[in-house]
Formats: structure tokens, sequence, C-alpha cells
């Protein structure tokens, strides 16, 4: 479970907007393993779906700068041509997106479209079907043949999104990401779709990278954990390292923002201000604005990485102070 599968090396990315470039992404670094699952958890705009569309070459709009590499067994899938990218989407990296009712078509039943990408690798209209039904099975479909045959719209959201996992496991791909995969479903559904990601993993050594803003899930299924903030990596470690010491404020703020088990702990604590625009890359900590800890060398100077452990990284200049309660 140790060999590298993903490999982000200093990874940039700004689009063009009115005024100049927005930085996006700023010097992104992360590994992720064979079989393992990695969580990238940050709030609404930090740059965790843009990071991820970077990998399968799926920017919108054509406006975007990018710097770095992106390395997939080894091979810097930028210097992919857009056909040899399209044999690595599916095949070897799959992607379920957040909402699963825009991204299947709604003119055609459900089984059609994931035995559509299943043909695409020769397999004979009989065997495919009957794969389709097992994905279905796989995934925990009820009355999968009868699903099969339904129209998106006939479905519920957590079926749906079981459908969009069965399609994109439907080519056995090594990496699967997996953005907000459980938006706007109850915590019943939420709970079985986490159960199935977990499953992927020990079944089928599925490596997945998981895109949350939701640390409780990220303490369900994860492996590592990458806490992103404003484009940028800020901290990461596994699962234990993270839940056990966290050491930037920010991670520790979004700690405390989980809803409790008892009242006794008081209101959920709330992080002031918001995800912040980035157009000029000038000195600083991203994060000085909204901090507890701010100092004046905060505000003048980026932090340098910083080593706990091994394993565990983070960018902050008050370790002490990161240390005491946010």
């Amino acid at each position: 479970m140790n060999e590298e599968l993903l490999k982000l090396e200093h990874l940039s990315i700004d689009y063009k907007v009115k005024g100049g470039y927005l930085s996006a992404v700023y010097d992104v670094n992360l590994t992720i393993r064979k079989g393992e699952i990695f969580a990238i958890v940050g709030e609404s705009g930090c740059g965790k779906s843009t990071v991820a569309h970077s990998i399968m070459a799926l920017l919108p709009g054509g406006n975007e700068r990018i710097d770095g590499k992106i390395l997939f067994n080894g091979e810097d899938l930028r210097a992919l041509s857009k056909r040899d990218m399209e044999k690595i989407r599916g095949k070897h990296i799959g992607m379920i997106f957040q909402n699963p009712l825009d991204s299947l078509n709604p003119v055609y039943k459900t089984g059609s479209q994931v035995e559509e990408a299943i043909l695409l690798d020769g397999i004979s209209k009989t065997d495919a079907w009957q794969r389709v039904i097992d994905l279905y099975k796989d995934v925990k479909m009820p009355d999968a043949e009868e699903r099969a045959h339904s129209f998106p719209h006939e479905l519920s959201g957590g079926m749906r999104q079981r459908v969009m996992i069965a399609m994109m496991l439907s080519r056995n791909p090594e990496l699967l990401i997996a953005d907000e995969p459980t938006t706007a479903l109850d915590v019943t559904i939420e709970a079985q779709i986490l159960e199935i990601i977990k499953d992927l993993k020990n079944t089928h050594n599925t490596a997945i990278m998981l895109i949350t803003h939701n640390f409780g899930l990220v303490a369900e299924v994860a492996d590592r954990i990458a806490v992103m903030y404003a484009g940028e990596v800020i901290e990461y470690g596994d699962v234990f390292e993270i839940f056990q010491n966290a050491k930037h404020p920010y991670t520790r703020l979004l700690m405390k923002a989980l809803p409790r088990k008892t009242q006794k702990e008081g209101r959920l604590q709330t992080i002031d201000g918001s995800v912040p625009r980035i157009m000029d890359k000038k000195p600083g900590c991203r994060f000085a604005n909204r901090c507890p800890y701010a100092q004046e060398r905060c505000e003048a100077e980026t932090p340098a990485e910083v080593f706990a452990s091994e394993t565990h990284m983070y960018r902050c200049f008050l370790a002490d102070e990161a240390g005491r309660e946010a």
C-alpha cells in the first residue's frame, strides 16, 4: 500500500479573470498510494475540486494557467495529448461528480449509460449487460435488474449516486476521484455510500481521492488527509495524526465545527469570514486575516513546510500556539 499511484508536484493553477489572474491552487504537493483512501478537506472555494478537475484535464473555460506536474504511475498527465488523456479517463482514473443528476443523460436508461462505458473495452453486449447488473449489485442497488431499466428521474438521489459509482467502476480504474459524493443525501444514505466506498478499497484495491468539506466523513473512511485553504495544502498527515494532534489553527477550527453527541459542549464553533480571492501572490499566510493567532509576521512572510513527524506536515509559524485550544 506504500506504492505511489498519483503524485502532484508544485501544482499551481491560475484563472484569467478581469483585472489579472486568480490563484485557485498554489504549490500543491501530495502523493496518493495504491489502495488507499486519501481525503482532501476544506471549505467551498478552497481549490479542492479544481485539483480534481486538473487531474482529469477537465478544467472549464480554457482560461487556466497551470504549472507543476501531475504524475500518474510515473507519467506526467500534463504532457499527454487529448487523445491519450481520453484513454486514461474512465479506464485508469474515474470520477464521481457532485450532482449525479447533472452527470446522467435524462433520456437514456441508467443501465444503458453504464453499459456504454463497458462496451468501449470490446466486450460483447450480453457480457456487458451482465457486468452492469453485477456492478449494480456491487454498489448495493436494490432491485438491480429493474433499476438498470430505469431512467435517472425515476431514481432517488442515493440510487443515482450508486449508478455513478457503478459507471466509474465499470472499467476497473486504479484511481477513483469522488467529488463531494454524499452532497444533498440524507444521513442514512450517506452512511451507505461511505460503506460502498470502503468496500471498493477492500475488494478492488481501488485508490480513492475523497473530496469533501465534512471532517465527519473523513474520520469514517480516510487513511490520510490533506487540508486545503485558499488553494494551498496547509496540513496533511494520516487520519490519526490529524484528529489527535492537528497543528494548523484552520484544521483545529474545522474540527471544532463538527456536531457533538451531547449539548454540554455548547454551540458549534464557526470560523468568521470566508475564503479569500487571491489575485496577487504576495508573501504572507493566506489564513492570517481569519486566524485567532495571527501576528505581524504572518502578514509579511509565507510559512514554510514544518514536519511534526515524517508523515505529518503543516504550514504555520505558530507551532506552539497552534497546539492550544482555538
